[in-house]
Order: structure tokens, then C-alpha cells, then sequence
């Protein structure tokens, strides 16, 4: 399934994606459940939002059933152009845990010593946009960049889990931009890199959560970064230097990881602040950033 949150006539609704369609899911259950003669339970059956959702099975199930009936020809009336609605961030998260230098060709360009263990910060969910968002970069802040990541969802509650068993906890993955503002991760004694992605905006998410089902193992997926048109990232996360698995079973021997978390797992080369020269985000410009069987996220900088 891919999963979306999108505005209705009421406040945010949950929905999904079949290809270029997009179904509410209450009222798509709904349906299914009367042409099955069964009463309808769909209100209770579907959560009002996207964490509730994913940390309920039985509420994925019906998920599911809403979305495969809706899939039906005879049912077209269930969809609706994606164009026709405006799509929000899939899910608020609870906390959302970067990784830093976590790509071979990204360590090497920013320099450094080899990590050994990952290297952690965090985005406060107060930074989350949705797809199609301008972000506002702060008048005082001059290196602003990009970063395209795959964000790992977590759908059950994970603690002390194994390498082994950590895809278990994954309810899915989205596409995440770790907007970053350089000069406070480089241009000051003592770097503050959550702080410098942590502003306002600067983790633009979406355009909807593609299920682990639906993914497959992310063993190998490719992320591609266009600016303005121009590629300037391409990677795949089979040169991960912690790969999923591994960044699960090491967060949560720390810290207990909760439905609607997101993991961005790190970004490729490319970025613009170890270009020569170096280049920043500006007013105008569009970027669009895709990773393989999960999606394609576009945002703008206002």
C-alpha cells in the first residue's frame, strides 16, 4: 500500500495511492463493507490518523481491503486524480533520528575519521512539511542545502531488537529531505547540527508512506536528487555504511523506538556545500527527489 494523508472539506484524512488515484480510506471501506451486506463499521475500523493507523494491524488490514476494493473498475467513483487534492505530510512522527555520513561517497566528501559507531542527530517534528511545500529558509541563514534521504517508518515498538529482526518493526518508508543550514554544522566552534536541520520546514516528507510489503527489502533502492532539473544526487543504499537493519537494532538499545518514528538514513554525494564552489539553495528553486519503489517527493524554496 502507499499510504498518504491529504486535505479534506473537514481537516486531514487518510487515504492511499492507487497509481495516479488517491482513495479516502473511510468511505472506500465503507463501500466494500455494504456491497458485502455487512454493517458498516469503517469509522471504527480506521483510525483518524496516519500513527494510529500504521501501529494497528487490524486497522492495515482494513486498509488494505478499503484500497483493493476501490482498485475495482466497476468502483472508479472511489478515486480521485492525486492533482485534485492537496497532499500533507503522511504522518506527524513522534521523533525523527538522522544519520550523519552514513553513505561512502557522502563521508568521504565531508571528511573525517571512519565512523565506527552511527552518528546521531535529531529533527523535531515541528521541521516536517508535506509534499509541494515552500519551504522558508530564515533571512539570516546563507548555506542552506539539500539532502535526499530514505526515511524508515516504524510501525511497532522496538526495544533492545536484533539485526535480525529489526525489518519487523518497519512499517514502511518515505522520501525526506534533511534540509540543512551549513554554517551551523561547519562555521562555528562547536557544531550544532540538530539545531542547523532542525528549523522550520527543513524536512519536507512525503509523498506517502509505501509499506514494507509493498518495498520489498531496502537493500538495494536508488535515490536520485534533481535541482532545478539537473541531477545533482545519485545513490543507492546498497552503500550504506549502517544499513537499516543495523540502525534499528543500534537505536533502540538506547532509546525505545515508537510507532510513527522515522530513521533518515543518510544521504549520497551531491550536496551543495562540498561542491566547488559551492552551492546553496535560493528563492525559486524546485527540487524533486525520488527513492526507488517508495516515491517522489517535490518541494520548492520560498
Amino acid at each position: 500500500m502507499r499510504l498518504v494523508t491529504f486535505e479534506g472539506p473537514a481537516g486531514p484524512v487518510l487515504g492511499g495511492m492507487i497509481g495516479d488515484s488517491v482513495v479516502e480510506l473511510r468511505p472506500a471501506l465503507a463501500a466494500a463493507m455494504r456491497a458485502a451486506g455487512e454493517a458498516d463499521t469503517a469509522a471504527a475500523a480506521i483510525p483518524a490518523e496516519m500513527v494510529a493507523l500504521i501501529a494497528d494491524e487490524a486497522a492495515m488490514v482494513a486498509a488494505g481491503r478499503a484500497l483493493a476494493f476501490a482498485a475495482r473498475a466497476e468502483n472508479a467513483s472511489l478515486r480521485r486524480p492525486v492533482g485534485s487534492v492537496r497532499l500533507l505530510a503522511p504522518l506527524r512522527p513522534g521523533k525523527i533520528l538522522g544519520i550523519g555520513r552514513n553513505y561512502g561517497d557522502h563521508a568521504k566528501e565531508v571528511g573525517g575519521p571512519k565512523l565506527e559507531l552511527p552518528r546521531i542527530f535529531m529533527k523535531p517534528a515541528s521541521s516536517v512539511v508535506g509534499p509541494g511545500a515552500a519551504v522558508r529558509i530564515p533571512p539570516s541563514v546563507k548555506k542552506p542545502d539539500w539532502e535526499i534521504e530514505l526515511g524508515v517508518v516504524i510501525g511497532r515498538t522496538a526495544k533492545d531488537v536484533s539485526e535480525g529482526t529489526a525489518l519487523d518493526y518497519v512499517a514502511g518508508y518515505t522520501v525526506l529531505d534533511d534540509v540543512s543550514a551549513r554554517e551551523f554544522q561547519f562555521d562555528v566552534p562547536l557544531a550544532m547540527t540538530s539545531f542547523a536541520k532542525g528549523m522550520d520546514g527543513f524536512c519536507p516528507i512525503g509523498p506517502c508512506i509505501a509499506t514494507a510489503d509493498e518495498v520489498g527489502e531496502p537493500w538495494a533502492l536508488d535515490l536520485r536528487c534533481w535541482l532545478n532539473g539537473e541531477e545533482v544526487q545519485h545513490g543507492n543504499t546498497r552503500d550504506l555504511i549502517f544499513p537499516v537493519p543495523a540502525l534499528i537494532a543500534f537505536l533502540s538499545r538506547y532509546m525505545t523506538l515508537e510507532p510513527g518514528d522515522v530513521i533518515a538514513t543518510g544521504t549520497p554525494s551531491g550536496v551543495g556545500h562540498f561542491r566547488d564552489p559551492p552551492r546553496y539553495l535560493k528563492p525559486g528553486d524546485r527540487l524533486r527527489m525520488e527513492v526507488e519503489r517508495v516515491g517522489i517527493l517535490e518541494h520548492s524554496i520560498a
